[in-house]
């Protein structure tokens, strides 16, 4: 009888300990979100019809910088997903051009009949329905105008112009992540929040968003993706966690990156805002 206990208790003991790193590996994951919601840095849902849109005052003016302009942003979503994940944009301007294009996918056309991808006239730098977007990309210079060419061409062949699924993709972080991959001299690190990111086009294997490394990825549910300018991160059901020695930071769910000192953007972001007019505020699209 002792020797039919053994096995069994055995048996009993390593699921105890299974369900309970299972368990303690899903509170850690959710304690980021949990602390971004106990801080109020989410827009409740049914706010955002008067949420502001207007420039967050990061992108150059313009009329002042002549020459050619490639920018990365990206906000917290509206409502609780905004305690997981952010969404993503980006912005050109050609040289000697008056206003930018801003590049994103928004959920909410699909669910109408239309397509994901929008790319539209309008200020690069708005708030997301209140959120402060986060400069992650700026490039600018004599070879930007070529990058664009780039940017535009990847924007063409995103595989799922028609399609939208807030988790785990595709969305606008999938969309953002596979024009970087196709466009790796904006070095784009996306941060852990940018859920999506990890939905790849074919098969498990692919460049990271920022060119400088490889990642691995099942669905976007699980995988790892290692990188000089990521470092090393962790996805666990869309949820991702690291630790990124370009950025001397943590890469946590929720509170994206977190350290003492963070790697700045390619170039400064001016501070001459952006005087484009806005765009007509879509309805939010999570992420």
């Amino acid at each position: 009888m002792t020797a039919v206990r053994s096995p069994v208790r055995r048996a009993v003991r390593a699921l105890a300990t299974t369900a309970a790193v299972a368990l303690a590996a899903v509170v850690l994951l959710l304690i980021g979100p949990l602390a971004v919601i106990a801080q109020g840095d989410v827009t409740p849902r049914g706010a955002w019809g008067w949420a502001s849109r207007e420039s967050s005052g990061q992108a150059p003016d313009p009329s002042v910088e002549r020459g050619a302009v490639v920018q990365v942003y990206g906000a917290r979503t509206v409502g609780w997903r905004g305690a997981f994940a952010i969404h993503t944009w980006i912005a050109t301007k050609r040289s000697g051009a008056d206003a930018y294009t801003v590049h994103h996918v928004i959920g909410w056309r699909v669910f109408r009949g239309g397509r994901a991808v929008v790319s539209h006239g309008g200020t690069p730098d708005f708030r997301w329905f209140g959120a402060y977007p986060e400069l992650l990309a700026d490039r600018r210079g004599e070879q930007v105008d070529a990058l664009i060419d780039r940017v535009e061409a990847a924007v063409a062949a995103y595989p799922w112009p028609d399609s939208y699924r807030a988790w785990p993709g595709p969305n606008s972080n999938t969309f953002t992540a596979f024009v970087a991959r196709r466009v790796p001299e904006l070095a784009l690190d996306l941060p852990p929040t940018a859920i999506g990111k990890d939905w790849l086009e074919a098969g498990p294997f692919a460049r990271t968003p920022s060119g400088s490394g490889w990642q691995l990825s099942l669905l976007g549910l699980l995988g790892v993706a290692v990188g000089l300018r990521e470092g090393v991160e962790l996805n666990l059901l869309g949820l991702n966690v690291g630790v990124d020695l370009d950025d001397l930071a943590l890469r946590l769910p929720g509170l994206g990156r977190v350290g003492p000192w963070r790697a700045a953007p390619a170039h400064a972001p001016a501070s001459t805002p952006a005087t484009a007019p806005a765009a007509p505020s879509p309805q939010p699209a999570s992420p």
